[in-house]
């Protein structure tokens, strides 16, 4: 399968799960291909035939990104190296969790969310400890009962029911024993850090030079300005001293063709993140594009807050809306 098929395929699947997905981030380079909202749950998705091709740059911005966007990243892949990626199994590249469209489709269609997640020396499922100490204490076996049937040791045993993770083989035998199953599921939305230790989020990356103007003039305004490297918009900036924490995507260069592609996936991608969007350029030949707003490098350092900077862009795309 093409990674363009690929692509469609789990963006209609998501529509049909009922999320708004964004368009296609048909650019290069770019950390994620599509955006989606379903409620209140925002996922940044990349999507890979092999996710071998998923590096540790891309993995950080998508983090970052996530942090920003209050956003879930998110890889949907088929395979690793010459090996299909198992069905509802979660996997994790570089902090990121990594599952098979087969994993997506339960997930989000068939709201099963997966039991199993890989790490480091096989594969695991997260123990329910509370309800493992319940079954073994009705059978009144101890510690040491339960874990000479397992074959394991006595502090093994009570780790699981601290909550520490086990191998899917001990998985089986615990359910075998109880007749009932004892796993929690990998929560992709709001849990994959519980299984899976990552570093803090990386920092930002330097802003490019050529944007170091319009991120001074941003940052005097009251924002605070996250540069990105592969995304479709050059910043994240925040106006965290705003009760709803006022989100705009910021892209700069001359007005081209490509800077108008940019543009209205900027718009695209806000309208699912919630955000707004604005593009500097030198000279703007008109007010907006779907929506992001275009200002002109000298009108942005005129503006004197974040404030203005707000009604500018709502201006100017209620004024495209009635056009």
């Amino acid at each position: 399968m093409s990674r363009s098929a690929l692509v469609g395929n789990v963006t209609a699947m998501l529509e049909d799960a009922g999320f708004v997905v964004s368009d296609r981030c048909a650019i290069r380079p770019k950390s994620f291909d599509i955006a989606a909202r379903r409620g209140e749950d925002l996922i940044l998705v990349k999507i890979l035939g092999n996710i071998d091709a998923f590096n540790e740059a891309t993995g950080h911005e998508m983090r970052r990104l996530g942090t920003y966007l209050n956003a879930t990243p998110l890889v949907i892949g088929l395979r690793s190296r010459d090996e299909d990626l198992k069905p509802d199994v979660v996997y994790f590249r570089h902090g990121v969790p990594v599952f098979s469209p087969d994993t997506a489709y339960n997930l989000f269609i068939e709201d099963v969310p997966p039991l199993i997640y890989a790490a480091p020396g096989g594969l695991y499922v997260n123990i329910d400890g509370d309800l493992l100490a319940d079954e073994r204490e009705d059978r009144d076996w101890s510690l040491g009962q339960l874990a000479s049937e397992l074959g394991v040791s006595r502090r093994t045993v009570s780790k699981y029911e601290d909550g520490m993770n086990a191998s899917v083989e001990i998985a089986m035998a615990l359910q075998e024993l109880f007749d009932a199953p004892l796993t929690s599921p990998v929560d992709v939305l709001e849990g994959a850090d519980e299984v899976h230790e990552t570093d803090a989020t990386p920092d930002d990356p330097e802003a490019d030079p050529d944007d170091e103007q319009v991120v001074a003039v941003l940052t005097r305004a009251g924002y605070n300005v996250h540069p990105t490297l592969r995304s479709p918009f050059k910043a994240v900036s925040r106006d965290d001293e705003d009760d709803d924490e006022d989100v705009v995507l910021t892209g700069h260069s001359e007005f081209t063709k490509a800077a108008e592609k940019r543009a209205r996936i900027m718009s695209s991608i806000g309208h699912v993140t919630h955000t707004q969007s604005v593009y500097v350029v030198d000279r703007a030949k008109q007010e907006s594009v779907d929506g992001t707003a275009l200002v002109e490098r000298d009108e942005l350092a005129e503006l004197g807050d974040a404030a203005e900077l707000r009604k500018v862009i709502r201006e100017r795309a209620e004024r495209e809306e009635a056009a």
